[in-house]
């Protein structure tokens, strides 16, 4: 019987299994993209074994899947847990299965897809800027009570402007607003906020910024939540009230302004107080002043009627008699007292006149006295030490006499005899 197969050339050898995986192996672990890999898609079912995670991510169409494990060690350090259901996007490298024939992707981490990964990102990114104190209330800045010249910073097509100016026209008629518009929306959005917020600084005339938007939809509000928008309000030097207009949600922008919220209405309002308001407390300010006034005269003339009362309570007119008289009779005694002191000391100053009188040597050289003094003016009070012929000097009361000493006589000769 004649055979209809084709004719076949039939190699010398052929792979084994064994072999062929260990290519295909070779093929797929050896390969730099395969190694460290990023893929998205839906986790379809994930089992929980002692040696990790297995689950498998297929496309939301299910028409390819992969089966994937994250092993135990691994596990806790994912930023989320693989749920059947949940869009994610896995990083990992891929490992062929040679007992089976299949290939698996060994998961390192993973991290939620669309708003899931959108939600991380923003929670991350708050955690590392309340670490550095960016949000902490001892940051937050008050507002001007009464400030004349405001800042905006805002789309000029976005209905928060023409609010936002409504507003401050009605409640402040008289005041400054200057306009930076900025995109709010979009991936250029971050970067054109930063630079209007810049161009206020630069100016230096605004006592206050308002950032707003007049709100939309979650993903229409992601610029808010851009790390250099964050940076740019803190950094600002003057206070931020950020109205962006999205109640449900709540961005960066909102917690490192200065006043946070939720419409450009209300940012307008919290910025600039109602003048009729300002009317009103000025008038309240008035009444006060003058109730405290009239009452501050009140009490001033109570005290003073008490004092008045007290006063003549105290016959000072009478107090007054009796201290001059006291005062005159002092006056008198210190008169007295002084007028004989000034005796006393008058007869004591006689008194040792006389006395010096007495003890004058010229008295005593007027009664016919004199006083014999050596050549070098010492006075001899005796003749012991002197010789004959020796020079002397008499001093008389008018005069002096130079004598010479011819004989010295002794203590028990006889003076000499005057002639009358």
């Amino acid at each position: 019987m004649t055979s209809h197969l084709p004719s076949l050339l039939v190699p010398d050898t052929a792979l084994s299994v064994a072999g062929l995986t260990a290519y295909i192996q070779a093929l797929l672990e050896q390969d730099n993209q395969l190694r460290q890999v990023w893929v998205t898609g839906e986790v379809s079912s994930a089992t929980r074994y002692r040696s990790g995670l297995f689950f498998t991510l297929q496309d939301p169409s299910a028409e390819a899947a992969i089966n994937c494990v994250v092993w135990n060690h691994q596990l806790n350090r994912l930023a989320t847990s693989p749920i059947a259901g949940e869009q994610l996007i896995i990083l990992g490298r891929v490992q062929v299965h040679p007992q089976r024939g299949n290939y698996q992707l060994i998961v390192w981490q993973a991290l939620p897809a669309g708003e899931g990964l959108r939600a991380l990102r923003y929670r991350q990114l708050r955690k590392r800027l309340e670490a550095e104190g960016l949000f902490d209330a001892d940051r937050k800045r008050p507002l001007p009570a009464y400030p004349q010249t405001i800042a905006v910073v805002t789309s000029p097509q976005a209905a928060a402007w023409g609010d936002i100016k409504r507003t401050l026209k009605h409640r402040s008629p008289g005041l400054k607003v200057l306009f930076s518009p900025a995109l709010v929306q979009g991936e250029q959005a971050p970067l054109s906020i930063v630079q209007a917020i810049q161009r206020v600084v630069r100016d230096g005339r605004a006592e206050v910024l308002i950032l707003s938007r007049g709100g939309g939809a979650t993903e229409d509000m992601v610029c808010f939540n851009d790390e250099r928008v964050v940076r740019a309000i803190a950094e600002c030097p003057i206070p931020v009230v950020a109205g962006i207009g999205h109640q449900r949600d709540e961005s960066l922008a909102d917690l490192v302004a200065d006043v946070c919220v939720h419409t450009p209405t209300a940012a307008a309002e919290q910025t600039v107080p109602l003048l009729s308001d300002l009317y009103a407390e000025h008038r309240d300010r008035i009444t006060h002043l003058s109730e405290a006034i009239t009452e501050q005269v009140e009490f001033a003339s109570e005290q003073l009627h008490r004092l008045k009362g007290r006063l003549r309570r105290l016959h000072l007119d009478r107090q007054i008699r009796q201290e001059a008289q006291s005062i005159a009779w002092r006056r008198q005694q210190l008169i007295q007292s002084t007028h004989y002191q000034l005796q006393t000391a008058l007869q004591h100053c006689n008194l040792l006149r006389q006395k010096l009188i007495t003890l004058d040597p010229t008295a005593v050289l007027g009664r016919g006295y004199a006083v014999a003094r050596q050549a070098d003016g010492t006075v001899i009070r005796s003749t012991n030490n002197l010789l004959p012929g020796q020079e002397l000097i008499l001093q008389l009361a008018q005069g002096q006499l130079k004598v010479t000493v011819t004989e010295i006589l002794d203590a028990n000769s006889q003076p000499l005899q005057l002639e009358p």
